[in-house]
């Protein structure tokens, strides 16, 4: 009799999950797919062929898939290679009180076909939550600030640590959440299109940031005296900013990020600094029909733009630059050397980047699948007007933009990052042992 196992059947969305087959006829070949639905009823499937051993079992530890979303020995290659029904899509979990559910099905022949022609001859649910029993899940409506605070089980005080997503807008929470499962006081901090704050983002005011920051050292069960910053793509920008600006910023981690002032002016306590040009006439478009923007913004090595790059030089914490080497959307790997060029140059040595091979743009925690191309208002409707492209009359917003990634690199640089960002918060944001 088929027996389909997966262990934990609930875990942590950054947690792995060992999968075997039991009973099978030696050598037999099989189909094992994966399928969610996120919070909307969009649907997400992958599959992989595998072949069973002598003994008529499979452990996709060992066991290589022949076949299928992707090619060899991936153990949670079925997590990250899901793909969404309706082209264009981005998993993200929008309530993280609630677990992706995650089904697992097993045909005893290669079936390629979706929907399979016959039923499953094994099932098994797989729970994926984004937070853990005993963590805090705390509004915040302070002042401008508006966001969810994610406290860990426990007295504390724990690291503070403000969490940045980019131009989607809104109030996104699953990254937050799972990081503070992991330790850390964490501020999903929402800056455009959300509640009464702007519906589309014509300046970054540095001070609603800065406001932030010192709400959350502020709160008791956050240990200072400073904090770290988790940012992404235009959120990346606000991070480094930051490092730049204010002293409360002691670590800050910048996935895939600029180095200059991108698409809408920034500003703080009267200076005020302009976007670098763009290029229309650099857009390409992918086969896919999406938008590829790597060459669209000006290069900031340039004299013209010299006046919108960060004094990352003023940073007095540390920065680490966390870069997809095959990001489509920015030329993020050169804004990064350029950056650490010009620490280097002022005598700073306060920064380091990790650099990943055939990763994307979209770096999220572990075992998420790659989003390579999306469009871009996946979040909030009025976040669309966010678009780079949205001043721009003859350019439609609804084209979706181009990522990057190859699925199992990607996949890899997720893992590995997710682990090296919260060994750099450890590192940077706990005090020494003879301070305690």
């Amino acid at each position: 009799m088929f027996q389909l196992t997966a262990t934990p059947t609930s875990a942590l969305s950054d947690e792995p999950v060992h999968i075997r087959v039991t009973g099978l006829p030696p050598l037999q070949p099989v189909t094992l797919k994966a399928s969610l639905k996120d919070e909307k009823g969009n649907l997400y499937q992958s599959k992989a062929f595998y072949q069973a051993d002598e003994a008529g079992e499979l452990n996709l530890q060992r066991a290589p898939s022949m076949g299928g979303d992707y090619v060899g020995l991936h153990p949670m290659g079925l997590f990250w290679s899901l793909k969404p029904e309706r082209p264009f899509g981005r998993l993200l979990k929008r309530d993280v009180n609630s677990p992706f559910l995650v089904t697992l099905d097993l045909y005893d022949f290669v079936c390629s076909q979706d929907p399979a022609p016959t039923l499953p001859r094994a099932s098994q649910v797989v729970q994926r939550w984004f937070c853990r029993q005993g963590m805090q899940r705390v509004p915040i409506r302070e002042g401008r600030v508006r966001g969810t605070l994610f406290l860990p089980p426990g007295e504390g005080p724990f690291p503070g640590i403000m969490d940045l997503f980019g131009g989607i807008g809104g109030l996104i929470e699953f990254r937050a959440s799972l990081l503070a499962a992991r330790g850390f006081a964490v501020l999903a901090t929402a800056y455009f299109a959300y509640e009464d704050l702007p519906t589309r983002l014509e300046e970054v005011d540095l001070e609603y940031f800065e406001e932030t920051a010192n709400l959350l050292l502020a709160h008791p069960k956050v240990r200072g005296p400073g904090i770290g910053v988790l940012s992404a793509s235009k959120g990346a920008e606000i991070g480094l900013a930051m490092a730049c600006f204010l002293k409360q910023v002691e670590a800050a981690v910048l996935i895939n990020g600029p180095n200059a002032v991108c698409d809408f002016p920034f500003k703080y306590r009267g200076l005020v600094m302009s976007p670098s040009p763009v290029f229309l006439e650099r857009m390409q478009v992918h086969v896919s029909g999406a938008m590829r923007l790597l060459h669209f913004r000006g290069d900031p090595r340039e004299k013209l733009n010299q006046p919108s790059v960060f004094p990352i030089e003023k940073a007095r914490g540390q920065i680490l630059f966390v870069i997809g080497e095959d990001d489509q959307s920015m030329n993020s790997k050169a804004y990064a050397e350029q950056a650490l060029e010009q620490l280097k140059s002022h005598g700073r040595s306060n920064g380091r980047m990790l650099v990943y091979p055939g990763a994307g743009h979209i770096l999220e925690p572990p075992y998420a699948p790659l989003c390579y191309a999306s469009r871009f208002y996946s979040v909030s409707a009025s976040a669309s007007n966010n678009h780079p492209l949205s001043n721009f009359p003859n350019y439609s917003i609804s084209q979706p933009l181009l990522w990057g990634g190859e699925p199992a690199a990607h996949a890899a640089a997720q893992e590995h990052s997710w682990g090296e960002i919260q060994k750099f918060f450890r590192q940077h944001l706990t005090p020494a042992r003879s301070q305690l």
